[in-house]
């Protein structure tokens, strides 16, 4: 940076955070970033879930139905893709920080995704891809299976390079230095989840019912078409946005730690952390990111720091035998997070079951409203929608500034209270499906409906849980996504952001693994178990019992590590 964009930077005329345009310059305040970037970041993520939900919220029916798979063989395979989902971010969020950078990481799985989501409305209306049906239901061959699946694990990996990226993009709209744009932040990470929502809401009605009513065919190509206005609308923006430069591998600098500590495993480390290694001057040695002070934990880690002449070859440092504070720092700060990412995961297991154990319960209950209209089971998902659009700008204009009065904390609740908050009303959610599940059997054994497709009670008595989850997503979900992207070292955003993504992917995995379990023990000596494809004859509320309480537990060990937890400075 020259002597005239140094000035212009103590002008308040640049961002000081390290940003940078489109055009690689360093990025003007008053021409790029804030909400004029953010409108167009957030109206592509509501493209782009509107897309994913609009495929996914009722694909657990659709496997039924086309490829005649069971309650727990559909339930089973909706989790696994749905966990894939969320594993293959760290893998986006690598590239991301390493070396394309977020906006051209998006750019690139996107484009992955649409050929995902094409590929699966092909399977859904091309004779040769599409399974034949008749009068005796469908006929899948492994090779119409296969195509479904490939078009399915396409949009897994698309989804991969997105959902680090974009709301730590969003982010990245607003200058840490500036305390205006840092309050912003805030607030855009709860307009952000409610872009989603609008697209889910959607997804959940308009296209639930196109999937039911209209055709398979209608159901997956609106969605594909929505993900490419999401490619449009994304750079259309490109002019506004601000680009924070990738700082190279993550993963390889977290490795120099750890092997020139081991290296240095029976050194000393100083008292006076002056002592250990940095670079002199303000940033870290990677672009664009300022330097972490030293911590006084794990100082085993510190050792990596500590300066021999040996560890320099031709008057530069080896990276793989001496490493600056602020490399050790950033991997201290990500283990300090793993343990709350942990606690994390139970919260995502209980929110999975509301694309497949909900949907499930739904199609046995009375889905008639009025004489000509049924409610798909998979379309009650639209309360967890607007119970998020209710609560997210109900949390940030009218809870926030009552609770601050109170704490005195400048957003209301910390984050991890705010996330303890949701674990708590998820729990609440669980035992509410239970007593529905109770009441729904006590009328199978009252009137022997054993054999009965639908039980008279209305799918609507199943609006409570749905709306629990939601509002339980305004709190756990939006304050995770909060805490991970701050307490993040500027490096690794992207990376925290999977890191926050993969609790997703392990809750899906967990209920997958839980489910399989239940199913093996409660089929022993020839019981139909507690999900059988009929579930009137099953035990579905024991099942939400076992949610509850396993959640209740991590809840307990949650608070442990929460009231432990020191968060970064400034934070």
């Amino acid at each position: 940076m020259n002597i005239m964009e140094s000035n212009d930077v103590e002008d308040g005329l640049y961002t000081e955070d390290g940003t940078v345009d489109i055009k690689k310059q360093p990025a003007n305040k008053l021409k790029t970033g804030g909400w004029k970037a953010c409108r167009f970041i957030l109206g592509n993520e509501c493209c782009e879930r509107l897309a994913y939900y609009g495929m996914s919220t009722n694909l657990v029916n659709y496997l039924q139905t086309r490829f005649n798979q069971g309650n727990t063989t559909a339930a089973t395979n909706v989790t696994t893709w749905s966990g894939t989902c969320y594993i293959t971010p760290i893998l986006g969020a690598f590239l991301a920080d390493s070396y394309l950078g977020r906006y051209w990481t998006i750019a690139t799985f996107s484009t992955i995704y649409v050929v995902g989501m094409v590929l699966l409305t092909f399977s859904a209306t091309i004779p040769g891809i599409k399974p034949a049906c008749d009068a005796n239901g469908c006929h899948p061959t492994s090779a119409e299976t296969a195509a479904c699946f490939v078009g399915l694990y396409l949009i897994a990996l698309g989804t991969g390079g997105i959902k680090p990226c974009v709301s730590s993009f969003g982010a990245d709209q607003f200058d840490d230095n500036d305390e205006t744009e840092r309050l912003r932040k805030s607030s855009f990470f709860n307009w952000f989840y409610f872009s989603i929502n609008i697209g889910s809401l959607i997804a959940s009605s308009a296209l639930v019912w196109i999937q039911t009513n209209v055709g398979w065919g209608w159901g997956f190509g609106v969605p594909a078409v929505a993900m490419m206005i999401a490619i449009i609308f994304f750079f259309i923006g490109s002019r506004w946005y601000r680009l924070q430069r990738p700082g190279g591998s993550t993963i390889t600098r977290i490795c120099q730690v750890i092997v020139a500590a081991c290296r240095k495993s029976r050194l000393k480390v100083p008292d006076d952390s002056s002592l250990l290694y940095e670079i002199e001057d303000a940033e870290a040695n990677i672009r664009g990111r300022t330097k972490m002070p030293h911590t006084h934990e794990l100082k085993f880690l510190d050792k990596a720091a500590i300066e021999r002449e040996s560890d320099h070859t031709k008057d530069c440092a080896n990276p793989w035998k001496l490493c600056t504070v602020t490399q050790v720092e950033e991997l201290k700060a990500l283990i300090h997070l793993l343990p709350i990412w942990a606690s994390l995961i139970a919260f995502a297991t209980v929110y999975s079951q509301m694309s497949t154990m909900f949907v499930l319960q739904g199609n046995t209950m009375d889905q008639q409203v009025g004489p000509h209209f049924k409610m798909p089971s998979a379309s009650l998902s639209i309360f967890d929608t607007l119970s998020i659009i209710f609560w997210a700008p109900v949390y940030d204009s009218i809870i926030v500034p009552i609770v601050r009065k109170f704490t005195g904390h400048r957003q209301g609740f910390t984050q991890l209270q705010r996330v303890g908050i949701g674990l708590v009303i998820s729990i609440i959610s669980m035992i509410v499906a239970g007593i529905l599940e109770v009441v729904r059997l006590h009328m199978v054994r009252k009137y022997n409906l054993y054999d009965a497709q639908t039980v008279p009670i209305s799918i609507f008595y199943q609006v409570p849980q749905y709306f629990l989850i939601g509002a339980a997503e305004v709190f756990t979900n939006i304050g995770q996504m909060e805490f991970f992207y701050g307490q993040a070292p500027d490096a690794m955003r992207s990376l925290c952001s999977a890191l926050q993504l993969t609790t997703n992917a392990l809750g899906s995995y967990a209920s997958s693994l839980i489910l399989i379990i239940v199913t093996k023990i409660t089929t022993s000596n020839g019981s139909i178990g507690w999900v059988p494809d009929n579930l009137n004859r099953g035990h579905l509320d024991y099942y939400f019992w076992l949610l509850s309480v396993l959640s209740l537990i991590n809840f307990f060990v949650y608070l442990w590590l929460a009231k432990r937890y020191t968060y970064k400075k400034g934070t």
